[in-house]
């Protein structure tokens, strides 16, 4: 193999050996500047994608009270089982698609939540286990200047493969239960926030990466029928 080839050889080769893609955020919803009193949708501060709520009641009240450690929430009263949050992203030319939130409940509202998961907002799964969600009162009581590590949850759903490269997929974080945060039952009044809704992903090996593959193959047969063609005795002159 000649230098320029040898060249040519690492160049092809590089995409190949470089570390893994780092995780790149799809999405985040502060509500800092959404600020919801609705049921939305809502833009993320960071990203795109939507966010909106759902209630059965038609009582229920959206706002937008103190966060974990920011201004803004996503809040809602007149939770009943079945009520929602939910998230929608597109994942077009991405994969290991992970979650993270924060999420509180006054007294009365609910404390029993399930992550659930779409490809076309309409046939949802439930990934992993129920989750329960704490009250807002101290030693987890959420403030625009302070910070509360027991009141986030993260999920992995790189393996669902199905949310991989999707043009849009979709998560609830789903009232299950009519038992409330401090023990009791879910009150007309009671409520539940959700701050800092992040979806993130890697990307999948592009196109171009995979057609330098090719050209790598066929770099390779090039230089082997040249050299090949090098060592072929010579004929004997007569």
């Amino acid at each position: 193999m000649n230098k320029i080839a040898a060249m040519l050889f690492v160049a092809l080769l590089a995409p190949f050996t470089s570390p893994p893609a780092q995780a790149v955020i799809i999405a985040n919803w502060t509500f800092e500047t959404s600020k919801p009193t609705t049921a939305g949708p809502f833009s993320p501060e960071v990203g795109s994608g939507s966010a909106s709520g759902f209630h059965a009641s038609t009582s229920v009240v959206y706002n937008s009270p103190s966060g974990n450690g920011s201004t803004n929430s996503f809040s809602s009263t007149r939770w009943s089982v079945g009520d929602y949050y939910q998230f929608q992203v597109s994942t077009l030319g991405l994969a290991g698609i992970s979650v993270s939130w924060d999420q509180i409940s006054s007294s009365t509202g609910p404390r029993d939540f399930d992550l659930e998961y779409s490809t076309d907002g309409i046939n949802f799964s439930t990934f992993g286990s129920a989750y329960t969600v704490l009250v807002n009162a101290s030693p987890n009581f959420w403030a625009t200047n302070s910070t509360v590590n027991t009141t986030s949850f993260a999920d992995d759903l790189s393996s669902i493969t199905a949310l991989n490269n999707a043009a849009s997929v979709y998560f609830r974080l789903a009232d299950i239960s009519t038992t409330s945060a401090s023990g009791g039952t879910v009150g007309t009044a009671g409520t539940d926030r959700v701050d800092n809704f992040v979806v993130a992903a890697v990307p999948e090996p592009s196109t171009y990466e995979i057609c330098l593959l090719g050209g790598l193959g066929l770099l390779g047969s090039r230089v082997w029928r040249r050299r090949s063609e090098q060592l072929k005795p010579r004929a004997i002159e007569t």
